[in-house]
C-alpha cells in the first residue's frame, strides 16, 4: 500500500511540473481594434510587444505597418508578416 501511494504521489508531481512548464512557454496574444473615422486599426501584440498593425482605410486596400528595429519606427508592407491566427468568425 505504501509503495502504491508513493508512486501515485511521484506521478502526480511529475505531471503537475510538466503542466506548469508548458504554461510558462505560452504566448499571450492580444488584438486591439481602434477606429478614427477614416480607417480601422487592428494592433496585434504578443506578450505586450507590438508585432504589426493592420490598417483598413475607408477607401482603398488594407495594408500593414510593422516595427522596424528597436527605434519604434513603422514601415508599410502589403502582406502580413506575423503568424498570428486570424480566423474569420463570421461575415455578412
Amino acid at each position: 500500500m505504501g509503495k502504491k501511494l508513493l508512486l501515485l504521489a511521484l506521478l502526480s508531481c511529475l505531471t503537475l511540473g510538466s503542466l506548469q512548464a508548458q504554461n510558462s512557454f505560452e504566448e499571450e496574444e492580444q488584438i486591439v481594434i481602434r477606429n478614427d473615422g477614416e480607417a480601422t486599426y487592428f494592433e496585434y501584440r504578443v506578450n505586450g510587444i507590438l508585432k504589426e498593425i493592420k490598417v483598413v482605410p475607408g477607401v482603398g486596400p488594407a495594408y500593414y505597418l510593422v516595427p522596424k528595429g528597436e527605434g519604434g519606427d513603422l514601415i508599410r508592407v502589403g502582406e502580413s508578416t506575423v503568424l498570428i491566427p486570424k480566423w474569420v468568425i463570421f461575415t455578412w
